[in-house]
This record gives structure tokens, sequence and C-alpha cells, in this order.
């Protein structure tokens, strides 16, 4: 199929999303062909439609954190793209008490669908159903395990990133060692299915690495500066520790941070999520051997697909195609029909650092 959008440069810095002090107005207008950054590749399914004037709202886990920033880049192509008015929202700072009241506010405003990338699943799950209730359209993304959401979209197979990452890893330690996990918050659902899955193939396929015993997963608040001085504890604590894996996009970098003041760069290693752009000094100096992720811009434009399909009639199955690169085979969960993936995960090390520029 003709390639609509051509994946281009990227912008550098992160856009700051729209807070929770924007929230008491009408909504947002859809960004103009002329002020949007042509940042993911699509075909001409991902803009087709009979409507232009649905509301789309996406919400958030930090407006101010690059990650979001860089999803903010693909909600704005999408409203570009197709003319609807789609537009992201998200609290100051990663807390799921303000991100249930931008929701609150967002759900006020005559929306039409409601896409959330939760901080915590059961905290929204409330506000979600009287999304729901008032008839609009809830799409989550990093969050499988909530109740009161249409349909879930996923970049991949949670288990499987986690492998993945577990893969890379255990490359980096030589297959021996003993290594921990850390997350955001113990309640993210998606961050702790990659760190399970990540043990998982610990240790299904890699019996000379071990999982500390205490503590087997610490927390970073989704902050560098808390991943740093945790991690720091944890290397002081148990020397023994060769190996982290990192989820949120704050992990890797703080983590990789510790190795290198504690003079153990080569000898502690750290694989897991990670910005380009903010690791990219870490990853040439050898402090981090890889960094994984998915393009969250690409995660908030297909969104905006699966809510404009859904508004529009159209049925979301196994094999469905949004019209993204990472998202044209859709792949429903056996165990959560509501539940569908995308294979959008990559690595990143010193070799292909410098294609990526976000």
């Amino acid at each position: 199929m003709k390639l609509k959008n051509k994946l281009v440069t990227a912008v550098l810095g992160a856009l700051l999303c729209v807070t929770v002090a924007g929230c008491g107005g009408g909504g947002e207008q859809a960004a103009s062909n002329d002020s949007a950054e042509h940042v993911v590749e699509t075909t001409d399914v991902a803009t087709q439609g009979a409507k232009k004037d649905w509301k789309i709202a996406v919400v958030v886990k930090d407006s101010s954190n690059g990650w979001f920033a860089r999803m903010e880049q693909g909600v704005k192509q999408y409203a570009a793209d197709t003319g609807i008015n789609a537009y992201q929202k998200g609290p100051v700072s990663t807390d799921a008490a303000q991100q249930v009241q931008v929701i609150q506010d967002v759900i006020n405003q005559d929306i039409n669908a409601l896409c959330v990338v939760p901080v915590d699943p059961a905290a929204v799950d409330p506000v979600l159903q009287e999304a729901r209730n008032k008839g609009i359209v809830v799409i989550t993304h990093e969050g499988s395990t909530c109740k009161n959401s249409d349909y879930d979209l996923e970049a991949f197979n949670n288990a499987g990133y986690g492998a993945f990452i577990m893969d890379k890893l255990q490359e980096s330690m030589g297959g021996q060692g003993t290594y921990t996990t850390m997350v955001a918050h113990l309640t993210n659902a998606s961050q702790n299915e990659w760190a399970n899955g990540a043990v998982a193939e610990q240790e299904a396929k890699y019996p000379g690495l071990h999982l500390l015993d205490n503590p087997k997963r610490v927390e970073s608040e989704n902050n560098s500066e808390k991943a740093y001085q945790v991690a720091k504890e944890v290397l002081k604590s148990h020397p023994e520790v060769t190996g982290f894996v990192g989820t949120s996009s704050m992990d890797t970098p703080g983590i990789a941070r510790a190795i290198n003041e504690l003079g153990l760069k080569g000898k502690v290693f750290v694989v897991g999520t990670g910005m380009p752009n903010e690791c990219r000094s870490l990853i040439q100096d050898g402090s981090l051997s890889y960094i994984t992720l998915w393009d969250p811009a690409e995660a908030g434009y297909a969104m905006c697909v699966m809510a404009r399909m859904i508004l529009e009639g159209k049925t979301i199955e196994n094999g469905t195609n949004l019209g993204l690169k990472s998202y044209e085979n859709l792949v429903v969960s056996k165990d959560n029909p509501h539940l569908f993936m995308g294979a959008g995960w990559i690595a990143i090390n010193k070799d292909n650092v410098d294609k990526y520029n976000f």
C-alpha cells in the first residue's frame, strides 16, 4: 500500500504537553498541517474515515516527561493528517490523583473518545467508567488491567517485551551474575508485566543469572533522580548485583548514573526502556549497553486511529491493520479479548543510536 507520510527527522527536545491548568476550556483545536511534525510513517488506512467532526482527547501520565512529549507529536500529526480535533493533556507530574482530575475535566468537554496512559489503572477505573456512561469510547495504553476501557492497545506483548529486555541484559552481563528489577510504581500494570516477563525469560533460559532475593523489585517513582538514588543504595547494600532491568524511561539513565558514580562501568549493567536523546551520551560512553523502547509518537497516533475506527462502527479484531508499521497486524490476547498488541519493540546501542533523534 502506498505510504502517505514518509518518516522524516524528528524534532529535538521536549514539547510540553498541555497540563491540568489548561483543562477548563472547550478542548484543543486540531493541529494544522503546517504546525505538526511528520514523525510517524503511515499508510492511507490510518487516515480513512467518513467523518471529521470527532473530538479525541489523549491523557498521559506526565506532561513534563520527554516520552509523552514525543507521544504528543504523534497525536498532533494525527490531527493534522485527518483534520480531526485530537489533542493531548496530562498532569504536571506522574501522580494518579492529578491524572484522574485531568480525565474528569476532559470528559466534561463533549469529547467522543478518550485515550489514556494510566499512572494507576485501579485509580482511573472509576472515572473511565464515568466516561463510558457518557457514551465516550475509552482506549487505554499501558493499561491492560483497566476494567473500564473498551480496548487496551499495546505496542507489543508485555511479557515478550520483558523477555526482549532480559535477552539484551544477559548478553551484556555475559550470561552470569545477579540482577534486580526496577519499575516506576508497584501499581503500574505494564511495567510490572515487563519486569515479570524479564524474570520469566531468565528463569527459563539463563541459569547463570539469578534474581536478587531482596529487593527483587524497587521503585523509581518515574523519576530519574530517584532511580539514581535507589540504584546506589542497592549497589552499596548488595555488591553482588551486576545487572538491572529498568522499565520506566526514567529508570535506565538514573541507574546508569549510579553505576558511573560508583566506578562500576563495565562491571554492572542496565538494560531497559529509555529515550535515545536522553540516553545518547550514556550509550556512547559505555554506561548503557542497550536501551529498549517503542516509539511513543506511533503509539499516540495508533490510539487515535483505533478510537476513530470504533466511533465509525468498524470492528477491531485479530489482524486489524491500523495503518502504521508497528500496528499493521494486531494480535488479540488469548486471555483478554479487549487487549490488542502490535509488534513495535526496538533495541538501541552504540551501533545505531545516531539513527534515532527523539
